[in-house]
């Protein structure tokens, strides 16, 4: 169940998206979260330090002024558990936006990427799987965003589907 203080903290989708940011770069400053996520530096900027009013992330020791990088606080780091429902409603929610705009959204935006598959995966093989997908992701997170970029929902679930003798 969530908490009462990670919800309020977890309300707004780029507070996820910042956290998510930080659980892989390690640490960011609110103009490098800006362009990775396709935000603007203010919005990060505020967001950050709300995080860090919910005792989510600090600044790192010894950084001053404008390029104040942030992290993850090491003792008060959301457990995914926590925020991982929160973050799935945030994505369905988001992903439903989508198709109720979709229409009228700028014409070189009109497309739609999603699919799934049914695999037969061993338990290793769903590692793999993961850890390519997240290779192939990897360095459009890192890299500084083209000019006619926008920020793209990107939601790969990979999960063993389980039958009915095997949740009991």
């Amino acid at each position: 169940m969530i908490g009462q203080e990670t919800e309020m903290a977890l309300r707004h989708p780029l507070r996820v998206a910042l956290l998510e940011l930080l659980t892989t770069a390690g640490s960011v400053t609110a103009n490098e979260a800006a362009r990775r996520l396709g935000e603007s530096s203010g919005a990060c900027s505020f967001h950050l330090r709300q995080l860090q009013r919910y005792g989510y992330v600090e600044p790192v020791a010894g950084a001053h002024g404008r390029a104040r990088p942030w992290r993850l606080r090491p003792a008060a780091a959301p457990d995914r558990a926590d925020f991982g429902p929160l973050a799935r409603e945030l994505e369905d929610e988001g992903y439903h936006r989508w198709l109720a705009r979709r229409a009228t959204a700028p014409e070189r935006w009109q497309r739609d990427e999603a699919f799934s598959e049914v695999l037969h995966l061993t338990p290793d093989e769903l590692a793999t799987v993961a850890a390519e997908i997240r290779a192939v992701l990897a360095p459009y997170a890192r890299r500084r965003a083209p000019r006619d970029s926008g920020p793209v929902g990107v939601v790969a679930r990979l999960f063993p589907l389980l039958s009915e003798e095997d949740a009991t």
